[in-house]
């Protein structure tokens, strides 16, 4: 015959069992290791300086970086980026990706307390020799004892994700502001090469009226006027194709915006040609990578897996769970509050597992592929950063002598397209020499109006490079050995 075991016993038994796991829980909540061993080895300066671009001048900011786009004193541009940072409907999703990661975040840490049910019921059985009624009420307590850091480095897991896509959303802004700043420029280039054809239209318009008196008083053959009327409706080609790429430069725009395609300009870009941005001190490459928001966020992602291979390990030992609960139960609602209603339970229960075919163990493998996954991920952000930079600077140099170059080229020209205007109408000059100059003058002007727009947009290449539009607070620096 068992013996039954006094209550008192079976509490002394369960405290020598439960206060080794208690001190256990608080080794295995230990923080995460350290950032990776990363084998990229971040430059002291940029290589494209060297010969390739001078370095701005040292000295502080002459205007905020984190807001390029202001210093640039171009008010629609300064509207449009504006527009696009409030209604741009990937930022919004962007925005939404970090509400919806806040919430698992919270929803982790919630699993890590204990949970409370409350519960109410009524039964009422009928037999042949009467009836039964009863009501019940209850409170259902149950914690699952954190002995090994599973549920802490899920709430790891789920913090460093928060952060990875709150960088993801930092970053969005910045490719955003120079989307719209290439956007625009694109929008100035086509509205400046649409004016050029049209005056270079206008111009060879008065070039074949006069071809046309002039072969009808016999001064010029009818060739003439066919080389005319040929290079006339050229131009007006260009015209109807500039006229649809303005057209499309706005829907652009709007599209960035988050406004309908067709809907009428926000701004109107400004008729001077863009100016490169004034001074600023170039941060080095370290600086870079730490500000930049897209390395940020594939720190942040490593960091996620490194909690995740630590969540699949503890998974594999046992596990600890305290269950109470206190339940009233009485023929009538009047007699619940009778001490004698009341029935009081804890109970605590130890799970390991003993084979599970080593689906565990190769849970744990598949995080840790994960994980070097995510190191893989960083380096190449790292390196991305690193090759955006150079790129932007070495492009910029190359704008900035394409631009002098061209704007001499357009001054030649204009020169000669003078003179061969006013040497044909005097007739010292065949129509050949006339329409060969005016189709020089509107090649170098476009040329030099697409030079000018592609030399604003690798600036503002080079500023999302740099990670400016983005103020960097409370994030994780780039490991030690990237720097």
């Amino acid at each position: 015959m068992t013996t039954p075991t006094h209550p008192m016993t079976a509490r002394r038994r369960l405290t020598w069992l439960a206060v080794p796991m208690l001190a256990l829980a608080g080794c295995a909540s230990a923080p995460l290791a350290p950032g990776p061993v990363l084998s990229v080895e971040t430059p002291t300066a940029w290589t494209a300086l060297d010969g390739a671009a001078p370095a701005p001048p040292d000295g502080p900011s002459a205007w905020d970086v984190a807001r390029w786009w202001e210093g640039l004193g171009d008010a629609a541009l300064t509207a449009w980026v504006q527009a696009a940072l409030q209604a741009n409907t990937d930022l919004r999703a962007a925005q939404a990706a970090l509400a919806q990661a806040r919430a698992v975040r919270e929803a982790a840490q919630a699993a890590t307390w204990p949970s409370v049910d409350a519960r109410l019921g009524a039964r009422q059985a009928r037999t042949e020799a009467g009836g039964a009624h009863a009501v019940s009420a209850g409170l259902d307590a149950q914690w699952e004892l954190d002995l090994w850091g599973r549920r802490n480095a899920a709430v790891q897991a789920s913090e460093a994700d928060e952060r990875a896509t709150a960088a993801s959303l930092a970053w969005t802004r910045v490719s955003l502001a120079a989307e719209v700043a290439a956007a625009y420029w694109d929008l100035w280039s086509a509205q400046q090469r649409l004016q050029t054809a049209q005056q270079s239209l206008a111009a060879q318009t008065d070039s074949v009226q006069l071809t046309q008196w002039r072969v009808q008083a016999g001064l010029s053959a009818q060739q003439d006027l066919d080389s005319a009327r040929a290079n006339l409706e050229q131009t007006r080609a260009s015209v109807a194709a500039l006229q649809a790429s303005a057209r499309q430069a706005l829907h652009a725009l709007n599209l960035l915006a988050g406004r309908p395609a067709g809907a009428a300009p926000l701004a109107q870009p400004a008729e001077r040609a863009p100016e490169p941005p004034p001074a600023w001190t170039l941060p080095v490459p370290a600086d870079t990578l730490r500000q930049r928001p897209d390395v940020a966020a594939a720190w942040a992602r490593w960091q996620a897996a490194a909690a995740r291979v630590a969540q699949a390990d503890a998974a594999r030992l046992p596990t600890l769970t305290l269950t109470g609960s206190l339940s009233w139960q009485a023929p009538r609602v009047s007699e619940l509050l009778d001490p004698a209603a009341l029935t009081r339970a804890l109970v605590a229960s130890v799970a390991a597992p003993l084979f599970d075919a080593g689906q565990r163990q190769a849970q744990v493998r598949q995080q840790q592929a994960a994980l070097e996954q995510a190191r893989a991920a960083l380096e190449g952000a790292l390196l991305a950063a690193l090759r955006d930079v150079e790129n932007a600077l070495v492009a910029i140099a190359s704008d900035r002598a394409r631009v002098r170059h061209l704007q001499a080229a357009e001054e030649a020209a204009a020169a000669a397209l003078q003179q061969a205007t006013l040497r044909h109408r005097a007739g010292l000059a065949d129509l050949r020499t006339l329409l060969d100059a005016q189709r020089t003058w509107l090649a170098v002007r476009s040329e030099r109006i697409a030079a000018q727009a592609q030399w604003a947009t690798d600036h503002a290449r080079l500023f999302k490079a740099l990670g400016g539009g983005w103020q960097p607070a409370d994030t994780d620096p780039v490991p030690e050995r990237s720097r």
